[in-house]
């Protein structure tokens, strides 16, 4: 179905033989080229760096971060951290489902803890920027609700490089919804990040 919308190029993480999995797809109109880092996360199926061949290529990188009750978070923020410190690539974005935010800013009761808020701040003193904290600055956006305590937390983050920066024009979040509106997670449970860059 993406094909036939012209989105004929793919690269997916997912497992034929697990299909319940949370996995990754990215879908383009232009090439894609996968790229294999060593230092890069090693969760199956929570990552996904490609170069896109637009008239002015960039290298995307998607990540659905694990949960901290996992045990496994802390290490995949410190891969992430590895590859944008030692990024040579180019033109950048990592987007994706973090499960972390900014103590008190994307947060509506206490959930980040301040390793998670201090991975945010590092990876802007990486020179990698969180695009809506760029645009909207203390702006307070829910990409995801509790199903309990229907409590809102921003999950959701694209971080764009320095390189990248000057082609930034603007993002929002968009949730699915009913033609009657009623709920905000038909498609999903978290909103979609539309990240807008010029050509």
């Amino acid at each position: 179905m993406l094909a036939e919308d012209g989105l004929t190029y793919q690269i997916s993480t997912a497992n034929g033989r697990a299909p319940t999995e949370n996995r990754l797809l990215l879908a383009s109109r232009w090439p894609l080229r996968r790229i294999a880092l060593r230092r890069a996360p090693k969760e199956a199926g929570r990552w996904i760096l490609a170069k896109v061949a637009t008239s002015q290529p960039f290298t995307i990188g998607a990540m659905h971060i694990p949960n901290v009750v996992t045990g496994r978070k802390y290490v995949y923020h410190d891969a992430v951290l590895d590859v944008v410190r030692g990024w040579r690539g180019g033109p950048a974005m990592l987007i994706g489902d973090t499960n972390t935010g900014r103590i008190d800013l994307d947060e509506e009761t206490p959930v980040f803890s301040k390793h998670e808020d201090g991975w945010m701040t590092s990876l802007e003193r990486a020179g990698w920027r969180d695009a809506f904290r760029l645009v909207y600055g203390e702006r307070r956006a829910y990409t995801w609700y509790s199903p309990n305590g229907r409590n809102g937390f921003r999950l959701d983050e694209a971080f764009v490089n320095r390189r990248l920066l000057p082609r930034l024009i603007g993002t929002e979040y968009v949730w699915g919804s009913t033609s009657t509106g009623d709920r905000l997670d038909v498609l999903s449970d978290h909103a979609a990040q539309i990240v807008m860059l010029e050509a």
